[in-house]
């Protein structure tokens, strides 16, 4: 794993935890339509916080078997980090799916 991956799964990991800790109980309780729009807004701001650095610089990141751009590596690790954390939230709050 190259040196830049770290950075963007650990912002990835702390924008989720602050979103399914603090704002999503606070703004969408068991609410999925709410839990799904402002996770659009978290997701994007993962999206924008890491296009800023890499954004035409051509750095591949390593993602288990291939390399991918910043997009997609930010993507994919975001959604592989938000999955079982989102169970979670589903199931203690008793989000109506």
């Amino acid at each position: 794993m190259d040196s830049a991956e770290l950075p963007i799964i650990l912002l990835n990991f702390i924008i989720i935890l602050v979103a399914y800790l603090s704002i999503y109980p606070k703004l969408a309780g068991n609410n999925f339509n709410k839990i799904s729009f402002y996770d659009l807004f978290t997701s994007a701001f993962a999206l924008l916080v890491v296009g800023l650095n890499y954004w035409g610089s051509g750095h591949e990141f390593s993602l288990l078997f291939t390399n991918t751009n910043w997009f997609w590596f930010t993507l994919v690790t975001y959604g592989a980090i938000e999955i079982p954390i989102a169970v979670w939230y589903f199931k203690k709050h008793k989000v109506n799916v």
